[in-house]
């Protein structure tokens, strides 16, 4: 059997199934509402034939409920929330032991009177601001509803003051056992079942006559506890969510954060870095030179320059500094200006690369590691001398062999150890030949590693051999362009090829 649907009642169903406390807020206003309706059916028309015992305990669920209400307001004030953060003044505890004074004595005023003894819900209120604000916060509510209740009088108003200010004291050692932390629904409402049990034995154990104290206590037993335990448990349900509110704002807060942080690292990263790439290529009559220079969202430290040393010798750099964004990329800054300011007082690579690893590796943490490939390239003798300090060595297409070779590397970074083990290498180069540096992008961009990505890189070289310079670069852009297209890939690219 199918049944119309209700627009209004699928409303308050979507809404309780997305929010958590809107779910225990329409239970508490269903449970307020019964008991609200049961008590006027009862005592205006006297429909319901009800024992003392039922009548007290269904009214003190529905004062419970009223308190909840105004508990849910109470946890949504500045000066609740500062305590729950622990953030701690004398105002904020003030105004939590007096809204919670009250909350006890209100506990107090919509009790039930059986034989001259109130069944309410009095000790609510300290055991929460205990709970959340600890000994002072909790003591200081106890007192006002304990001296609240001690003026009322009656033969059990001294072991219920003294049980109310117990609930405040106890709740707030709790409170300091448990490093300042909320104690969880489980723990709050176990911690409220005992105390209202305790509050009971007083209340057997110091009113007097005894046959009296007896006489409440059965009848009061069950629903004192219950609805005290019912009130902790919605308290303890609105605080834990509160709480879990706030760990997910402030991680949320953290992370945005965290995001503008690296989002400005990356910028002042990327205007250092593109401050220092070269400003134009040098260009000699033998000797063609193109660049691609493929840009990444995220960090690198890759780099690239030409030097010039004299007018028939220029130095190449090729190099890599990993690690964080600011210190990585002040460290290559600083690399690149050592090596354009020194490059004409080192005749020989190796000494160049010596005097900059002596410079930098006092400093240098271990987390940031340098690669780099330096030669210097004699434009009459034809002839590139360099040293390549473990950073990936380029290809020589050999244009009269008609095959490509893979330069030499060394395993020794800079910045790690004083004296560096490095040698020295020389390559002829021949008209028609073309030199290839790279930087790690291109093999990751050609094969799921390193080793891979090389191997597959030096085979597209291979069908690729005989195009000039300019040719070669823009076959490898559209490569790439075709890789990035199919599989999101985004890494930075460096590649610059000499035509000889």
């Amino acid at each position: 059997m199918n049944f119309p649907e209700i627009p209004l009642i699928n409303k308050i169903k979507n809404r309780i199934n997305n929010d958590e406390e809107a779910s225990v807020m329409y239970l508490h206003a269903a449970v307020a509402i019964i008991g609200s309706l049961t008590i006027l059916l009862t005592l205006e028309y006297d429909v319901l034939n009800l024992s003392e015992a039922n009548h007290a305990f269904i009214v003190l669920i529905e004062k419970t409920c009223v308190i909840v209400v105004l508990a849910y307001v109470v946890t949504r004030l500045n000066f609740f929330t500062e305590i729950l953060d622990k953030k701690f003044t004398l105002k904020n505890q003030a105004l939590m032991i007096i809204v919670f004074g009250l909350i006890s004595i209100f506990g107090t005023y919509t009790g039930i009177d059986i034989f001259g003894a109130q069944a309410n819900v009095r000790d609510l209120g300290p055991m929460v601001a205990g709970l959340v604000g600890g000994p002072i916060v909790g003591v200081g509510a106890a007192l006002i509803g304990s001296i609240h209740r001690l003026t009322l009088g009656g033969f059990t108003a001294v072991p219920c003051a003294l049980s109310t200010l117990l609930a405040g004291l106890f709740a707030g050692l709790i409170y300091k056992f448990n490093n300042g932390k909320f104690i969880g629904v489980l723990g709050a409402v176990t911690f409220a079942i005992l105390m209202e049990s305790l509050h009971l034995l007083l209340a057997l154990l110091m009113a007097t006559p005894y046959s009296h104290a007896l006489e409440v206590v059965e009848v009061l037993s069950g629903p004192i506890i219950f609805a005290n335990a019912l009130g902790m448990l919605v308290f303890a349900i609105m605080i834990s969510n509160l709480i879990r509110e706030r760990k997910t704002a402030r991680e949320r807060d953290e992370y945005f954060d965290e995001l503008e942080r690296k989002r400005h690292e990356l910028e002042v990263a990327d205007k250092i870095k593109h401050s220092f790439l070269p400003d134009t290529i040098p260009y000699e009559d033998d000797v063609e030179v193109k660049v691609l220079n493929m840009p990444s969202k995220d960090f690198d430290g890759d780099f690239f320059d030409f030097t010039e040393i004299s007018q028939d010798r220029i130095g190449l750099t090729m190099a890599d500094v990993s690690g964080d964004r600011i210190p990585a990329t002040i460290l290559m800054a600083l690399s690149k200006t050592i090596i354009r300011n020194e490059a004409k007082h080192h005749e020989k690579p190796k000494s160049l690369l010596n005097y900059l690893n002596k410079l930098i590796s006092p400093d240098i943490s271990s987390e940031i590691k340098v690669t780099i490939l330096y030669g210097v390239l004699d434009l009459k003798k034809k002839i590139l001398t360099y040293v390549n300090a473990a950073h990936i060595p380029p290809f020589l297409i050999n244009a009269s062999e008609n095959k490509i070779l893979e330069l030499n590397q060394d395993t020794e970074q800079l910045g790690h150890m004083r004296n560096l083990i490095l040698n020295t290498y020389d390559i002829q180069l021949n008209k028609g030949d073309k030199l290839v540096l790279y930087n790690e992008g291109i093999p990751r961009a050609f094969g799921e590693n390193t080793a891979k990505g090389k191997q597959n890189f030096m085979k597209f070289l291979e069908k690729n051999k005989n195009l000039s310079a300019n040719e070669l670069v823009k076959t490898v852009e559209n490569e790439i362009n075709n890789i990035k297209d199919k599989y999101g890939f985004d890494e930075y690219i460096i590649l610059v090829i000499l035509r000889f």
